[in-house]
Order: structure tokens, then sequence, then C-alpha cells
């Protein structure tokens, strides 16, 4: 089993108190340093942009509830130059990039080539950067960068197309990272058809307005303008390592986790609720479709993401421990669910504390056991509502230490 870290840099009001924006990146590299100390493989950086508290004024605000900020982390290019000086082993991922954001795929492509230019000069640096990218969590960050329909088919088509234009930036993005010469005429169109919608009665409407506007084709598929249009185009740096580069897709549609390997290796993203079946469907499906320049899949190439609620401290008996773990993911828990939805569901509450590992090492250790396979990779949130600094270090010594023996001693159940 391999174990990885997690950090959100959410800048949120715990027990009354919210720390500056100095005091969370403070404490970040605090706990980085010691993540790259203790062993754990790769950092995890959440992505986040625009103020999620200013979000709250809109017509529509999307999470009126949160208290804070989401994220602090907005580039994580600049993030992770300085995690790499400050570090020895640890590499550094984003979770995730968002890439229809800040300028598109054609704008992080360069951004990122320039990054691999810089990191890659010395020729003993291994260290990767590993991006995970998506289409973003929040729609009022898309739309603040121009990502909205541009007129009335695309206005009552935008449950579908939303993917489509995700899956034109990937293109874009993956083919000009790999080097190519490209412009917009090479990638392929977005078509629209009955099986792109949820609802007969939607593709109607879509449909109707296709054909009065003309866009629809002769074998009765709706043909989208491409969001991104230009002229042949290369990025430079051009003589970048593309090996110190891994690249991560944050994306549950099959199709496009297949698609995106055409081009090159990208891994996939699943977090720790998403169903077993699903997480083995997609193992299955990735064996097959995998780049091959990536060599074999394994089961490490998609991370999952587990919040750990863990409690080793010295002066208490194992079941004061056991007890206190549990109160302390009870309130995570409930404050994260009662910001994101205005009220606490008893349900929510139950499945989220199901899919946490929670009480001392022994507990926590079984927990793993029972729950992942031995050749799994965890992606471990230790700061999820914690900005006691010195307690997250603390438990992620405590992980280190006394869980992954009792996991590795003994093996995984599955």
């Amino acid at each position: 089993m391999k174990y990885d870290v997690f950090f959100s840099i959410s800048q949120t009001p715990v027990a009354g108190e919210t720390p500056s924006e100095a005091e969370m990146f403070r404490n970040f590299f605090e706990q980085v340093e010691a993540a790259d100390r203790l062993g754990y493989s790769t950092a995890w950086i959440a992505e986040s942009h625009l103020s999620s508290e200013v979000q709250k004024v809109h017509a529509e605000p999307v999470i009126p509830h949160w208290e804070g900020e989401v994220g602090l982390n907005t580039d994580i290019l600049q993030l992770a130059t300085r995690i790499f000086a400050r570090t020895d082993r640890i590499e550094v991922g984003s979770a995730v990039l968002n890439l229809l954001a800040n300028g598109g795929p054609i704008a992080h492509a360069e951004r990122l080539a320039a990054f691999l230019a810089l990191h890659g000069l010395e020729e003993g640096e291994v260290r990767r950067l590993r991006i995970g990218f998506s289409s973003g969590r929040f729609e009022f960050i898309n739309r603040a960068h121009g990502i909205v329909p541009r007129d009335e088919l695309e206005r009552l088509a935008w449950p579908a197309l939303r993917g489509c234009v995700f899956a034109e930036a990937c293109e874009i993005f993956l083919r000009l990272i790999r080097g190519e010469v490209l412009s917009s005429d090479e990638t392929q169109p977005t078509m629209l058809s009955r099986e792109s919608f949820r609802s007969e009665e939607l593709w109607a409407r879509v449909r109707d307005e296709a054909a009065a506007c003309g866009a629809l084709d002769s074998s009765g598929r709706v043909a989208v303008p491409r969001r991104w249009t230009f002229d042949a185009m290369k990025v430079v740096p051009q003589d970048f390592r593309l090996e110190l580069l891994d690249l991560v897709l944050g994306s549950r549609d099959p199709d496009l986790q297949v698609a995106v390997n055409q081009w090159l290796p990208v891994k996939v993203f699943n977090l720790s609720i998403t169903p077993g079946e699903v997480i083995e469907a997609t193992h299955a499906r990735m064996a097959e479709s995998f780049h091959g320049d990536g060599g074999t899949w394994t089961r490490a190439h998609m991370p999952r993401t587990v919040m750990v609620f863990l409690n080793e401290q010295a002066d208490l008996t194992v079941e004061e421990r056991r007890s206190a773990a549990a109160e302390e993911a009870r309130s995570a828990l409930s404050a994260y669910w009662t910001a994101l939805q205005g009220t606490l569901d008893p349900a929510a509450l139950e499945e989220a504390a199901q899919n946490a590992v929670i009480g001392d090492a022994a507990a926590v250790a079984e927990q793993v056991r029972e729950r992942y396979h031995d050749e799994d990779c965890l992606m471990l949130w230790f700061d999820f509502f914690n900005h006691d600094s010195a307690r997250v270090v603390q438990n992620m010594r405590a992980f280190m230490d006394k869980v992954v023996p009792l996991v590795e001693g003994e093996g995984s159940h599955r």
C-alpha cells in the first residue's frame, strides 16, 4: 500500500476561531515538511478560486452557508516551487487544477511547460509534479472565466455541453503538453445526440432549437462550434522533461477516462465515497485503456481519498482515545455538512463517518485493512476542519509510526 497526504488549506472557522491567511500558509508548510520527513509519497493540495464568502451574495450562491474560504491555493505551480525547495523527497500534486479557469487549456499547457523546464534543470531531479485536473467544482468560478452558454442552443444543451467543453479542453491541453503543433481544426468537434441527454424532453427542445438555427446535421446530431479556436501553435519552452509530469484525471466519466489516454498516460482520481463497484469497474476499464507509455495499470494509479481522525495521545486510555477520535470526527463532519447544506443531515453525517477512518492506531489500522486493497494508494486527509497544526503533525506521525506497521504487518483483508 502507498501513502500520500492531502492538504485542503481551507480557511474556515473551527471552534469559533479562523486563522489568518498567513497562519494558514505557515501551518501548511510546517505540515508538508513533516510529511516529507515522515515518508509520505505525495503531498496533494486542493485548489480553489475566487472568494467563497463573496459568492454568497450572488443571485444563486452555490454554498450560501459556508463560512470562510474553501481554499487558499490558487496556483499549484507557485506552491510546488516552494515545496520542492523546502523538502527532500516528497512529490507534489494538484487535487485538482481547474483546466477551464485562469486562461483555459492553452495557458495551462504553456505554464506547465515552463515549470517543467525549470524544475528539470538539475540532472538529478526525479521528483514529479502530479497534475490532477478537472472542470472545477463550482460553476461560479467557471462563469467568471467565460465558460458560459454563448447562445440559446447552448443554454438549452448546457447540462450535457459542460462535459463536452471539458473534453475539448482536455484534448487541447494534453496534445500541447506532449509537444504537438496543433490548430483547433485538428481537434475533435462537439456533436450532441439523444445519448447526450438524460431526458427525451430536453433532447427534443435542443434538437428543435438546433434545427431552427441550422446546427442539425443530416444524421440528426447537433453540431456545436468549438469553444477554443486557434491557428497552428506549439507551446514554449519546448525542451522539458515530460517524465517529471504525472497526469491524473478528476472525472468519473468512463468515456473521457478512455479518451484522454489516446494522447498520454492519464490516471484517475476517485473519492472514498465512490461505490466499490465503480472503483472496480474503473480499474478494469483502465487496465485495458491506460496509455502504453505509462506501463501496466496498477491500483495505486487511482488515489483514494481517506479522512483520518486518529487519536494516539499518550495520556489517554484506549477507550478514551477511541471516544475522543469519534467526537473529533462527529464535530468536524457535522460542521462540514452544515456548511455545505445549511442544515445537518444525519444520514449524510453517518455516510461520511463510514467513509472515514476513526479511532486509535489499532482501530484505524483495522478499518484500513478491511476497506482497502493492499495495492491501493491512500490520499490521507488529516487537516479536515482542524487548524491545530501541531496536532495534525502528531496524527501524521502516529499514522506512519503506529498504523502503517499494523496494516503492513498483517496485510489487507481484500
